[in-house]
């Protein structure tokens, strides 16, 4: 009966054993936690997407979409705690809503190494740098033959030489991203076209339906505005008082408004003549950060 009792003990006390090393198991899951600021609506077509690099892959840690108020539909995130131990930097990209493919987009808009528990993200590392964009522009409207509307178009480039050149010191834009220039009328913004390569024309420059019958206008971004005007403006119209913008934009896009990243703006002077190159001054953003902690 003694050497029963004994048994019974040691079987209970192996069984406690056990429990108590379950107990002390490292947990299978972790949170990662995201902190952004600046970032826009991108409409049902479009959601924001996080990922983790682990040993040189992408991990996805989750999507969430953001309000016209820039407020996040979701903050924390829960991973795998050994991929997100081992994770050595954080991307957060633009995909479609319905979106099939298990890699990340090309529109990549933050990233940030992690350093210890924390990656400090920017999209200055992974969209481009706007910390020395610089730009000119000129008012005139070569497309439609007529001297009398010359303050109805706007050109990038620069004419102080005497002859014209590149209007837009601008950085080369990482994949799946494109700059296009806005004039904002009535509180309306009306795009100029989208371009990558601020020395040759944009990319509506032979199918825009705002320029005018004589040709395309010279090898830079711009347009003229001669017809065919959106609903509530006028054309010909008067550029003068108008502010001139540049976005990075999202490519695609789906979005008749400018993206959140501006990095050159400009108010047309009231008393603006054409013909004549007007320097551009920093846009209202030229970068978002925020901060990830694991």
């Amino acid at each position: 009966m003694r050497k029963i009792f004994l048994g019974v003990l040691a079987v209970t006390a192996l069984a406690f054993t056990s429990c108590s090393d379950d107990d002390t198991t490292a947990p299978s899951t972790s949170v990662l936690n995201v902190n952004i600021n600046g970032l826009e609506n991108l409409g049902a077509n479009f959601k924001y997407e996080g990922w983790i690099i682990v040993n040189g892959a992408p991990v996805t840690t989750g999507v969430f979409t953001v309000d016209d108020s820039g407020k996040l539909s979701k903050t924390s995130f829960v991973v795998s705690s050994a991929q997100l131990a081992v994770a050595t930097k954080f991307v957060l990209s633009i995909e479609p809503a319905n979106d099939t493919d298990p890699k990340p987009a090309d529109t990549k808009i933050l990233a940030g190494d992690f350093t210890s528990n924390t990656a400090n993200i920017s999209s200055s590392g992974i969209v481009g740098d706007f910390s020395k964009s610089a730009g000119k522009y000129i008012l005139a409207t070569p497309t439609d033959g007529m001297a009398n509307n010359e303050r109805s178009g706007v050109w990038f480039l620069d004419n102080s030489s005497g002859s014209a050149t590149t209007g837009l010191t601008l950085p080369t834009l990482s994949a799946g991203w494109k700059y296009e220039g806005w004039v904002v009328m009535n509180g309306t913004p009306v795009s100029t076209g989208t371009f990558t390569d601020p020395a040759k024309a944009d990319d509506n420059a032979t199918t825009s339906t705002f320029k005018g019958g004589m040709g395309n206008g010279p090898g830079y971004p711009g347009e003229d505005y001669i017809q065919n005007a959106p609903t509530g403006l006028t054309f010909p119209t008067d550029l003068r008082g108008k502010k001139i913008v540049i976005s990075v934009e999202p490519d695609p896009d789906n979005s008749t408004k400018p993206f959140v990243l501006k990095p050159l703006a400009h108010d047309v002077p009231a008393d603006a003549v054409d013909h004549k190159a007007y320097a551009m001054g920093n846009g209202p953003v030229s970068a978002i950060t925020g901060t990830v902690t694991r």
